[in-house]
């Protein structure tokens, strides 16, 4: 039975919510003129109403009216380069290599765990997911899985292309990209319509690692975090030449890419140690490498799925986000991690081949002109501009995790939402807007909408907390019930595919020119400028996700719950003067542990928790 088409939501319904979404953020003055431009749009007989009738004609015409906008919008324009900006990084549980060869040996287990997995992908066969909460069974849409393995983003000069193969003329590839000292091979992990076996994927991987050092190309793979323009230019040179071609097909082919990382600079991974702030320094190595002189030459980012494992046991990833969101990749991720980890996985194999036997793994080749070595000379400079500008910060905040907020009836998401409001109102002494991602996954071919957690609700909270005069506790529960409630709400509604964001998109990009002034007014301008973009990653291992930023004065806030505690990851830009990172991770520790004491002595459990 196939699933319902994404809704659009009735005209008045989303201006409505659009005005309200304004309210606690802009000046008086600003809201009146913005109202005045919204009601015109929404009159009866007016432009919202002929716009509306014209995006519910297209939708009839497609599988999801909003997919294709959508996509554009939030990723192929966008011209900034993919590290630090798109693409998120994730860390692995530490692994501890006594030596090269179990490195490897993981590696090979690693390999051979996705291939397992691609296995059911291509066979369309992942069981599939259901949703838990409102209306708890439903289907869900699988789509974003079958893309983690067949898609690639080619750079554009106005806008990039996500390539996904449709057709089976082209044969499915059989080879992944073994990156290694900034060097490129192609390991064929199908030979004679049989899987190499984890045995000879640790003979091809020390055969690749021995000769990566033997003769260094220039690190190509720097040009891929070049903004999205120059590197559409600098690509169009390197396609000039045939050898080139070659190579960039191999990559953009092929399966998946696995970054052998060098040592870091950080100190050795300590394996069975919780995730907390030492582990900084891997999340960077996740996000963009660590700059040119560590492994940033060792990625390419255009490929949806990069695999990372450093010689001190640092492991993880760094996914192209176009394709699918965390969820798809948290899956295949606790899947991976699970094969590894079993003890009792075994395969009817055939013999280990003779090393011998094995073809050997190709070096990809390069002809690189003089405006290629510039083009990656320039590369260089403007990443290591932006690795050293991200101010990373970690928190594992073990005062309580996702049981206490459920122990008060209390959504967990909500619940963190609302800290994250209190802590920007706490340094800035106002509220900002907020994207929150939230999935509509219930529709065909459903991605996300934004949850808007700034709200009136939130900004009395915030205000009642921080007041020099003394609320009472009672007066303070009352306004966190109502900002848990509306925040609730607003999440199912947007889940529901009523949220109005994509709705918006629709109707800007269904009118074509000119463009209506609800969407050139200065509200609405400032109002996609989100300073706090916040994004629940639910993991059931000790793993995390991070990003950056998205504007230059705000912050990316990624964060997973678990049963008694939460891990968060803040990201914001050195370069700005009112930004801040490990500001906001002890404002948020605040925030926490104010809002947990405010519900225990409302519960009269004086259970009370001072930090340090």
């Amino acid at each position: 039975k196939p699933l319902p088409k994404l809704p659009v939501p009735p005209l008045k319904q989303s201006l409505n919510k659009y005005l309200r979404s304004l309210k606690p953020i802009i000046s008086t003055e600003q809201y009146e003129r913005t109202r005045a431009i919204v009601h015109e749009f929404g009159r009866d007989g007016g432009n919202g109403e002929l716009l509306q009738q014209k995006l519910l004609e297209y939708v009839e015409k497609t599988t999801n009216w909003s997919y294709d906008w959508w996509l554009n919008d939030m990723y192929l324009k966008i011209r900034l380069p993919l590290p630090i900006h798109v693409n998120p990084g994730m860390v692995f549980p530490k692994q501890h290599f006594s030596d090269e060869g179990q490195r490897l040996r993981f590696a090979a287990k690693l390999i051979s765990g996705i291939l397992d997995y691609k296995v059911i992908i291509d066979a369309k066969a992942l069981p599939v997911d259901r949703a838990r909460h409102n209306k708890p069974g439903q289907p869900m849409c699988m789509e974003q899985y079958y893309r983690l393995f067949s898609s690639y983003r080619v750079p554009g000069l106005v806008k990039d292309e996500l390539v996904s193969p449709t057709s089976s003329v082209m044969p499915e590839p059989e080879h992944i990209i073994v990156v290694c000292n900034n060097q490129f091979f192609v390991l064929d992990v199908i030979i004679n319509f049989k899987r190499l076996s984890d045995q000879d994927l640790v003979s091809q991987l020390k055969r690749i690692v021995d000769s990566s050092t033997e003769e260094t190309d220039p690190s190509i793979g720097f040009l891929t975090a070049m903004s999205r323009t120059d590197w559409a230019r600098a690509r169009m040179k390197l396609m000039e030449n045939s050898t080139n071609r070659d190579s960039l097909d191999m990559i953009e082919r092929c399966i998946f890419v696995l970054c052998l990382d060098a040592p870091m600079d950080h100190p050795p991974a300590e394996v069975g140690k919780p995730m907390d702030a030492d582990d900084e320094p891997l999340a960077l190595q996740m996000l963009h490498g660590g700059g040119v002189g560590m492994n940033a030459g060792n990625r390419w980012f255009d490929k949806t799925m990069q695999f990372i494992i450093g010689t001190d046991g640092t492991c993880g990833l760094n996914y192209e986000h176009s394709p699918s969101e965390g969820v798809a990749v948290v899956q295949l991720v606790e899947h991976l991690l699970r094969y590894i980890d079993s003890e009792t996985h075994k395969r009817k194999l055939t013999r280990a081949q003779s090393i011998c036997e094995l073809p050997y793994p190709r070096r990809l080749r390069w002809k690189l002109t003089s405006y290629t070595i510039d083009d990656i000379q320039r590369a260089t400079l403007t990443l290591d501009e932006s690795v050293n500008d991200l101010d990373l910060k970690l928190i594992r905040f073990t005062v309580f995790g996702k049981n206490f907020p459920k122990s008060q009836n209390m959504s967990p998401d909500a619940f963190i939402q609302i800290a994250l409001q209190l802590t920007y109102y706490r340094m800035y002494g106002k509220i900002t807007h907020t994207y929150e991602s939230a999935s509509t996954r219930r529709f065909q071919l459903g991605r996300v909408d934004n949850i808007r957690s700034a709200s009136c609700e939130a900004l009395a909270f915030a205000k009642a907390m921080v007041c020099e005069e003394e609320v009472p506790i009672e007066k303070k529960m009352q306004l966190l019930h109502e900002t848990i409630e509306f925040q609730t709400d607003n999440c199912i509604q947007t889940i529901l595919g009523h949220g109005f964001d994509c709705h918006f998109l629709g109707l800007r990009e269904v009118n074509g020119d000119p463009t209506p002034e609800i969407f050139t007014d200065l509200s609405f301008i400032e109002s996609n400028q989100f300073r706090l973009s916040t994004s629940q990653v639910l993991t059931k291992l000790d793993t995390f996700m991070c990003y950056g930023p998205v504007v230059a004065d705000g912050y990316g806030t990624a964060y997973n719950p678990h049963e008694d505690y939460i891990l968060f990851a803040i990201t914001s830009f050195k370069s700005h003067p009112d930004t801040d990172s490990f500001v906001f991770r002890t404002h948020l520790k605040h925030s926490l542990m104010d809002m947990f004491n405010l519900c225990n002595s409302s519960n009269n459990n004086f259970q009370i928790y001072k930090e340090g």
